[in-house]
C-alpha cells in the first residue's frame, strides 16, 4: 500500500504517505495526517467536522418539529422490542412494555441537566453496561470534554422531544440523534435510572443515543472499558496491570485525574461466569470509576487511599476506609470534611493497598498516552500519525495476503520508557455481531536498507516479539514499544475477508524538545545572527528585538504585512497552527529558535508549494489525481514535487535487523454486571 526508502527524516515519510494517499481510488477516502498532540487542551467541534448518524440533521429536523408543533419520533430507532434486542427481553413482560416521554412519568417538570451533570446523576438499571457508564462516570469529572458530547439541551427551552450526542468513531465524531421516549415498565425504567425524584435525564438519553449507534440495547450488554473511553474521548488508553504496577500508583492516579484524564478498573472474574456481589462489598467482574486518590495522616504516619464509584448508585466496599470506618473516626488529617461523606451513592474510599489486590486493571485515557514507566510526566509531547477509512483484505484461511499494507514511521533519537504507541480501532461494520476475536493482528518491523516488497522471510512465525504492555478490546488493539532510533514499518494482517480501520501512531518527542509550543520563537543569539546578517534594519531582527512568540495568525500579519515581496503567491494561503507546527519542528532548534537562514527557507518552500499546489487543484480545496497524472507529475515536476510527496526510487536490497510479531494475547474482559 505505501512504501518509501528508509534513510529518510519524518518529512520526507510524511511526504511519501501524501503521494500515496493521491494514488488512490476515487471509491475511498484515505486521510492520512500528521500533528503534535499534548494531554490537554482538546480541539473545540465545529458543525462541519462532525458526522451526522443515519444523515439525520439535528436543527433540520428541530425546526420541522418546531414549525409543526409535533414532538420528534425516530423511526430510525423505533420506540418497539428489535431496539432493545432478544437479549435483553428475556424474562421480561413485554405485554407490560411501553415507552414514554419524561414528561409522562413524573408529575414534576423534566430537565436535561439540573445543578449540573454529575457522575451521581447516573444510576444503571437492567442492562449491564457498568463498562459505559462507568467510563461516562470519570467523563463528568472533565467538565470540557463532556459539553462536547452533551452540548446545550434543554427541556424548557425550543422542546421537541429530540435531543443529540456526539460519539468519537475511528477518527471522527459522530452526532447521533434520539427521540426522548424511554422503554418501562409498570413506569419503572429498565435501562439507567433518573436520579433527584425523576428529574434529570441526561443519562437515559445518553445511554439511548449510545445504544442506538451500536444498533440496540442489546449491544451495549457486556462490554469492554477501553472501548467506551475512545468512544467518549477520542484518546488512547493506557492500561496498567495493577499486580506488577509502579510503585508510584498514587501519584499516577492522582496526576492523571487532575489533568482531566479519564480513569476507570475493573475487578477480576469470581469463582463463577457470572458477576456477583463478594462479602467485602466488591462486584466481580464490574468496572467502576476511579474518582481521586489521596495520601492522608493517620495515626502516626500516612496512608495512601483511592476513590471509586459504582455505576449501580449504591453497593459500596466493606473493608478498611469504607464510609463510617473505624479508619475514618480516626484519622486527624484537616481534610478529612473535604474527603469524605458518609452516603450510600456508590462512591467509597479504600487503602491503595486493597485496591491493588481485589481490582485486575487500571485504565487511563488520554489524548496522548500517558507512560508511567519513569514517572507520570502529563506535559510530554507526542506526535500522532493517523491513517483514516484504511481498508485491508484478509485471508480465511489465515494466509500471507494482505502484507503488502505497509505503514512507516521513524524514531528519531532514544528516549526513555515506551517511546511508541501502536493503536488500532476498527469500524462497527467491521464487526459481527457475536464476534470477540479482534478481526486483525499487525506486526512491527526494523530495518537498514529497503526494498519493492517485503520477502517472505520477513512473516516467519519464530520471530522474537517485543515486550510491552498491550489491550485488546472488541474494537481497540494498542500495543507500547520501547524502540531504538530507525525506521519502522507497521504491516498489518487481517482475520476474514475485509476490515475497515483507523490507525495512530504515536511517537514520543525527546525530552529536549518538550519546551517547543505551536509558536516560532524568534529569540536567536544577536551574535549569530550579525555574522548571517549585517543589517540591524533588516525586518527579521526588529522582530528578534521585540523578543516575540508568535502564533499561526501573528505569522500570517508578518508574512502578509512586513515581507510585501512574497504578497503574489501569499495571497489567499491561510497559515494554520497545524502547518505552523510542522514548520517548527522542521525549521527550529531544540530551543524553538528559529535562524534567519532557515525562515528564509521556510518561506522558500512555502512559496514553492503553494505554486505547486495552485497548479494541480482544480478548486482551491485539494488535489484529485489519476494514476496516470500522478506518474507524469513525478516525471516532471521533479524535486519540487518532493515538497508536495513524491515516492523516490525504492533503494535496492534490504536488510531485516529485528522484527516484532503482535497478536491478540491479553483481551481485556468483557464487563455487564446488572444491579440486583
Amino acid at each position: 500500500m505505501i512504501r518509501c526508502p528508509l534513510q529518510y527524516s519524518d518529512d520526507q515519510i510524511i511526504q511519501t504517505y501524501l503521494s500515496a494517499s493521491l494514488g488512490q481510488s476515487e471509491e475511498r477516502t484515505s486521510d492520512i495526517s500528521l500533528e503534535i498532540v499534548m494531554a490537554h487542551n482538546p480541539e473545540p467541534l465545529t458543525e462541519t467536522s462532525v458526522v451526522k448518524f443515519k444523515n439525520q440533521d439535528f436543527r433540520s429536523l428541530l425546526d420541522r418539529c418546531l414549525s409543526r408543533g409535533q414532538l420528534f419520533i425516530d423511526d430510525t430507532f423505533p420506540a418497539e422490542a428489535s431496539s432493545i434486542g432478544q437479549k435483553l427481553l428475556k424474562g421480561k413482560h413485554l405485554s407490560k412494555l411501553e415507552w414514554k416521554r419524561p414528561q409522562d412519568l413524573s408529575d414534576d417538570p423534566p430537565h436535561f441537566i439540573l445543578e449540573g451533570a454529575s457522575r451521581f446523576d447516573i444510576q444503571q438499571g437492567r442492562a449491564g453496561d457498568c463498562w459505559f457508564l462507568a467510563a461516562l462516570g470519570s467523563l463528568t469529572q472533565n467538565p470540557q470534554c463532556l459539553q462536547k458530547i452533551l452540548m446545550d439541551q434543554s427541556y424548557s427551552h425550543q422542546y421537541a422531544g429530540i435531543f443529540r450526542f456526539r460519539f468519537w468513531q475511528c477518527g471522527q465524531w459522530m452526532e447521533v440523534v434520539v427521540d426522548d421516549r424511554l422503554p418501562v415498565i409498570d413506569k419503572n425504567f429498565l435501562f439507567v435510572r433518573p436520579r433527584r425524584g425523576n428529574q434529570e435525564f441526561w443519562p437515559c438519553l445518553m445511554e439511548k443515543a449510545y445504544a442506538k449507534l451500536l444498533g440496540s440495547y442489546s449491544q451495549i450488554h457486556y462490554g469492554y472499558l477501553p472501548d467506551a473511553l475512545v468512544d467518549l474521548t477520542g484518546g488512547v488508553v493506557t492500561i496498567v496491570n495493577l499486580h506488577s504496577s509502579p510503585s508510584n500508583l498514587l501519584m499516577a492516579v492522582k496526576t492523571a485525574v487532575k489533568a482531566g484524564s479519564m480513569v476507570a478498573c475493573a475487578t477480576p472474574k469470581g469463582l463463577t461466569d457470572e458477576s456477583e456481589v463478594l462479602e467485602n462489598g466488591l462486584v466481580s467482574q464490574h468496572a467502576y470509576t476511579v474518582t481521586g486518590a489521596e495520601q492522608i495522616r493517620y495515626q502516626k504516619g500516612w496512608e495512601e487511599i483511592i476513590r471509586l464509584w459504582n455505576p449501580w448508585g449504591n453497593t459500596e466496599w466493606k473493608g478498611r476506609w469504607r464510609d463510617g470506618s473505624q479508619e475514618w473516626e480516626e484519622t486527624l488529617d484537616p481534610r478529612k470534611s473535604q474527603l469524605y461523606e458518609n452516603k450510600d451513592n456508590g462512591e467509597f474510599w479504600m487503602s491503595c493497598q486493597d485496591f491493588q489486590e481485589n481490582f485486575s486493571c487500571l485504565f487511563i485515557c488520554n489524548q496522548i498516552p500517558i507512560t508511567l514507566d519513569h514517572g507520570v510526566t502529563p506535559n510530554e509531547r507526542w506526535r500522532q500519525m493517523m491513517f483514516k477509512n484504511q481498508v485491508i483484505s484478509g485471508n480465511m484461511a489465515g494466509g500471507g495476503h494482505g502484507r503488502d499494507t505497509q505503514y512507516l514511521f521513524g524514531v528519531q533519537e532514544p528516549t526513555d520508557g515506551n517511546n511508541v504507541v501502536v493503536a488500532f480501532t476498527i469500524t462497527s461494520q467491521s464487526l459481527k455481531t457475536e464476534e470477540d476475536i479482534f478481526p486483525l493482528q499487525f506486526q512491527v518491523f526494523k530495518f537498514q536498507k529497503f526494498q519493492e516488497r517485503l520477502p517472505p522471510a520477513f512473516f516467519s512465525p519464530f520471530r522474537n516479539a517485543a515486550q510491552g504492555i498491550d489491550y485488546v478490546s472488541k474494537c481497540n488493539f494498542t500495543k507500547s514499544f520501547h524502540l531504538s532510533p530507525g525506521t519502522y514499518v507497521v504491516v498489518p494482517l487481517a482475520h476474514r475477508k475485509e476490515v475497515e480501520f483507523l490507525l495512530r501512531i504515536f511517537l514520543k518527542m525527546p525530552d529536549k524538545d518538550r519546551n517547543l509550543n505551536s509558536s516560532f520563537n524568534f529569540r536567536a543569539l544577536k551574535g549569530s545572527l550579525l555574522e548571517e546578517n549585517e543589517s540591524q534594519n533588516s525586518i527579521f531582527y526588529r522582530y528578534v528585538d521585540q523578543g516575540l512568540d508568535i502564533d499561526a495568525t501573528q505569522l500570517q500579519k508578518l508574512l502578509n504585512q512586513e515581507f510585501q515581496f512574497l504578497t503574489d503567491f501569499l495571497s489567499g494561503i491561510l497559515v494554520g497552527n497545524e502547518l505552523l507546527s510542522l514548520m517548527t519542528l522542521r525549521y527550529s532548534d531544540s530551543a524553538g529558535r528559529v535562524s534567519f537562514p532557515s525562515l528564509v527557507c521556510f518561506l522558500i518552500r512555502l512559496e514553492t508549494m503553494a505554486k505547486a499546489f495552485r497548479n494541480l487543484s482544480k478548486d482551491g480545496k485539494g488535489v484529485y489525481l489519476t494514476e496516470m497524472e500522478d506518474k507524469l507529475l513525478v516525471a516532471t515536476q521533479g524535486t519540487d514535487f518532493l515538497l508536495l510527496g513524491a515516492v523516490p526510487p525504492p533503494v535496492v536490497g534490504l536488510q531485516l535487523n529485528l522484527a516484532f510479531e503482535m497478536e491478540s494475547k491479553m483481551p481485556c474482559k468483557r464487563l455487564g454486571r446488572v444491579p440486583s
